[in-house]
């Protein structure tokens, strides 16, 4: 602490947030102290603001913080000794879990000089992993943070343009959609755009290098789990194969079995013999590792094992496609079956995009080409910036 002040926040720092209809209220370092941390340590992560309330007051007071997400409970939730944030990961394909960090494995991965003149924009659940990293960048480095709870992509857009935003980290599906949104309109003055939560196709990163041609972007590769692990920089999608043999920023890579494992000195407290199982396939193509979806996402199509998020990666390269959403639905016949949601490009005709969209599939085997492919005018999102990527009914 430097007085009143934890050390990690830069007296410049400042966090915008709009609070409904009642307007944008600049929440500055003495808005932010003396504030009670609950005594069981439990702090909804309903809004930056109140995130940031949370970690400071459990750090005033050396005692553990959950960061409730989800709308869930604080069931079976005990606080050890000690200052550290408990997250809940995301849920996507399953049930949330609670992971411990200590607040320095936390700041291990932020980047940035101190810059006033950077305002940041958050995309992401202020109680998430990624939102934590995006909310203390913006504190320690003196930037100033603009929020909107529970808002969607349009009004971030206009947030965005609003408040002349310089730098954004969002999930390439908060991209796209954004992308979307800022059709028509002025762009903000992006300076820095980051991908995290999701792997980066190639067809996103290659839009919005196109887009915003003076902004740096790179894809951030972390997780509740792991903590941030590392970013790539070099437009293309996936990692260079080398860092499975060199490693890359004090990490060390394998693939067992097709899933990336990994030792951090960033991971979670609880690593067993330090190697962690990402739970995320990968495949080594040429030079480069490739993202191919989640082991937990794999489902039985007719007795062939099918990635959903493969086939979308797929068909997010088909030119007019502007988003996917492939999931699984139960078939009693084959155990399930795939469908796409496909949004097109505002300038491509329904017939030239389905042919283009077979051709892309004809390369797959049978079981991996969608039996139904919808088109539709948006794909929601959840509070985490993801697409569901839970089995149909």
């Amino acid at each position: 602490m430097m007085g009143n002040r934890p050390s990690w926040i830069h007296p410049a720092f400042c966090l915008l947030e709009r609070d409904g209809d009642a307007g944008w209220t600049a929440w500055r370092w003495p808005d932010l102290a003396d504030h009670g941390l609950p005594s069981d340590g439990v702090v909804v992560a309903a809004s930056a603001s109140a995130v940031l309330r949370g970690v400071v007051a459990a750090e005033r007071d050396n005692r553990a913080i959950l960061l409730l997400r989800h709308g869930g409970d604080a069931a079976g939730w005990l606080g050890e000794p000690g200052f550290a944030v408990t997250l809940e990961s995301s849920g996507t394909t399953g049930l949330p879990k609670r992971v411990r960090h200590t607040f320095n494995r936390l700041q291990g991965r932020v980047r940035g000089r101190v810059d006033p003149s950077v305002r940041w924009l958050m995309t992401y659940d202020a109680g998430a992993f990624a939102g934590l990293q995006v909310l203390l960048t913006a504190a320690m480095t003196g930037a100033t943070l603009v929020s909107v709870p529970g808002a969607g992509v349009q009004e971030l857009a206009e947030a965005a343009r609003l408040h002349a935003v310089t730098h954004i980290s969002g999930t390439p599906s908060f991209w796209r959609a954004f992308l979307m949104a800022l059709a028509g309109g002025g762009t903000p003055p992006l300076r820095s755009i980051t991908l995290g939560g999701e792997a980066a196709d190639q067809a996103v990163l290659d839009r919005l290098a196109a887009a915003f041609p003076l902004a740096r972007l790179r894809h951030i590769y972390a997780s509740t789990e792991a903590g941030a692990v590392f970013g790539v920089s070099d437009g293309r999608a996936g990692f260079p194969a080398r860092w499975l043999d060199e490693g890359v920023d004090d990490v060390s890579l394998r693939v067992c079995d097709g899933v990336l494992e990994l030792r951090s000195p960033r991971a979670m407290t609880a690593a067993g013999d330090g190697w962690l199982s990402t739970g995320d396939l990968v495949t080594r193509v040429g030079d480069r590792v490739l993202f191919a979806g989640r082991v937990d996402g794999v489902v039985n199509v007719g007795g062939v094992k099918v990635s959903p998020e493969a086939v979308e990666q797929r068909l997010l390269a088909v030119p007019g496609v502007a988003e996917v959403l492939v999931q699984a639905k139960p078939n009693p016949i084959t155990g399930f079956l795939l469908t796409a949601q496909i949004v097109p490009a505002s300038d491509v005709e329904e017939t030239v995009l389905r042919a283009r969209m077979r051709d892309a599939l004809a390369e797959l085997v049978p079981a991996a080409r969608p039996r139904v492919i919808t088109l539709t005018d948006r794909i929601p999102l959840a509070i985490t910036g993801k697409k569901g990527r839970k089995a149909q009914p």
